[in-house]
């Protein structure tokens, strides 16, 4: 059993161990051993049957050690992950080939993204997208996720809420321990709205002592406004907002997770 010396929702719990990718690639399942996986492949189904479209092959962009990725690949999707660590997509394959799964998984930045094309969906969840900082940069990886998909292909991400990053994170401390493994997490608020800095310190038993890792993590979220301008800008529509995997399209001010789903226009 972990303790924490602070309360948080589970949410919190994801994005701190999403943010530690190469050095803790083979503690990373233990530590997300409660995330809501089987939610985000449950959100992913309802939009498609909102949608009304059909959808064979989708692209996880930042798809981690593969959760999703595979869970979405045994309800019959054709599956490609994307992620920029070679140590978390080591764990994505391992686990695609023990569930005999034929899973294409690429390690790339998601702001050079190339060779992926003709998509009928593109996802990113788990806080992938809060971790463009910039507004050029952000417009950019919105230009490849929309070069990734047909016409009228889905667009669907996830990233934190401007009241969660105001009033539940920035200047906030977390710590969690277990028998093995333990972190120190301090958040700091940034100079632009929605900004914030995340000093981590991670100790996990290496045989009779522990090693210690230090991560600096820097994560920003936008308005809604700004992320529906940016994806117009690439041939995006919004066609769903959503909150804390809720298909109800009214956003509720205390909401942590924003879902947005967008679709591709004709050209």
């Amino acid at each position: 059993m972990g303790r924490c010396i602070k309360s948080r929702p589970l949410c919190e719990r994801e994005r701190v161990i999403k943010m530690a990718y190469n050095q803790l690639a083979h503690y990373y399942d233990f530590l997300m051993r409660d995330a809501p996986y089987d939610k985000w492949h449950d959100f992913t189904n309802e939009m498609i049957r909102e949608a009304g479209q059909s959808v064979e092959s989708i692209v996880d962009l930042g798809c981690g050690t593969g959760e999703i990725t595979t869970r979405l690949a045994k309800s019959g999707y054709q599956m490609t992950g994307v992620d920029f660590s070679s140590d978390m997509l080591s764990v994505a394959e391992q686990r695609g080939a023990k569930e005999n799964l034929q899973i294409q998984w690429l390690q790339q930045d998601l702001l050079s993204l190339s060779g992926v094309e003709n998509q009928d969906m593109a996802i990113s969840y788990c806080d992938v997208v809060n971790y463009i900082t910039e507004e050029d940069k952000l417009r950019k990886l919105f230009k490849n996720a929309a070069d990734s998909l047909k016409s009228g292909g889905l667009f669907i991400f996830d990233v934190h809420s401007l009241n969660h990053v105001r009033h539940n994170l920035v200047n906030e401390t977390f710590a969690e321990v277990y028998e093995d493994i333990s972190y120190i997490w301090f958040c700091f608020e940034g100079e632009q709205d929605g900004e914030m800095y995340h000093d981590l310190t991670f100790f996990a038993s290496d045989g009779d002592k522990y090693s210690r890792f230090d991560e600096t993590h820097h994560q920003r979220t936008f308005s809604v406004e700004l992320y529906r301008r940016l994806l117009q800008e690439n041939g995006l529509a919004v066609q769903h907002l959503a909150a804390d995997f809720s298909l109800n399209k009214k956003i509720d001010e205390d909401a942590e997770r924003l879902f947005i789903t967008a679709v591709k226009r004709s050209e």
